[in-house]
């Protein structure tokens, strides 16, 4: 009973310094997340961090963890529109929104220098990959998938930094959507339907949906699905 007690405060402990850091970081930046200052702020002793974290950039990553991963479940929980498309832009527009929201957090999470996986980020990638694969099996995409999610975060992570970079009163509403009407216009066929004659486009589809053909075998799926990537 005594260790339960003893479990639930230092979990309640961490996830007010989490907390405590997280707010730093949205309204004064990560300079600001310091141990000394998030140990001030909580009303803890520095050494009590270090208990817990055991420096400032794991405190950082659990932070990250900390927002992303409610970020993440509200986009699962989100219901997938009826066109993979639109289901895709939709995704598009909540990442712009949060980035711009979590500025902060969205360069830190940004710096390739940060070497430490985060599993809110995985479950974030693994959105999008669903979508796109949406979009290849309903026969859109005329490219593989793995270059589709390439481009589509390169674009949105370009067009989030590019947005904060600029003073609030010169910023570009439209910069974000004209950035995915440029990249679907690389990734996308114009038809709704596979055009017959678009052979890259028909592998692509094809490839999308060789995983739930029941009359292959393991082995037959994947050297099926290694000549379409061909």
């Amino acid at each position: 009973m005594e260790t339960g007690a003893v479990s639930t405060s230092r979990e309640r402990t961490r996830a007010r310094i989490v907390e405590v850091a997280a707010r730093l970081l949205r309204e004064q930046g990560a300079a600001a997340v310091t141990v000394r200052a998030v140990a001030q702020e909580a009303g803890l002793q520095a050494p009590t961090i270090y208990r817990f974290f055991e420096d400032k950039d794991a405190l950082l990553d659990a932070v990250a963890e900390h927002v992303l991963a409610t970020y993440v479940a509200d986009k699962v929980r989100t219901a997938s529109l009826a066109d993979p498309v639109e289901d895709l832009r939709a995704g598009w527009r909540t990442q712009i929104e949060f980035g711009l929201a979590n500025g902060a957090l969205f360069t830190l999470m940004s710096d390739l220098t940060r070497t430490r996986p985060s599993p809110a980020a995985e479950a974030g990638y693994e959105v999008l990959r669903a979508r796109v694969h949406r979009i290849a099996a309903a026969g859109r995409l005329r490219v593989p998938e793995d270059r589709a999610i390439a481009l589509l975060r390169a674009a949105g992570t370009g067009a989030v930094l590019t947005i904060l970079s600029t003073p609030p009163e010169d910023r570009d509403p439209t910069l974000a959507d004209d950035m995915l009407t440029a990249v679907l216009g690389v990734l996308l066929n114009d038809a709704p339907a596979v055009p017959p004659d678009n052979a890259t486009a028909l592998a692509v589809a094809f490839r999308a949906v060789v995983p739930t053909l029941p009359t292959l075998t393991p082995a037959e799926r994947s050297l099926l699905g290694e000549w379409l990537t061909r």
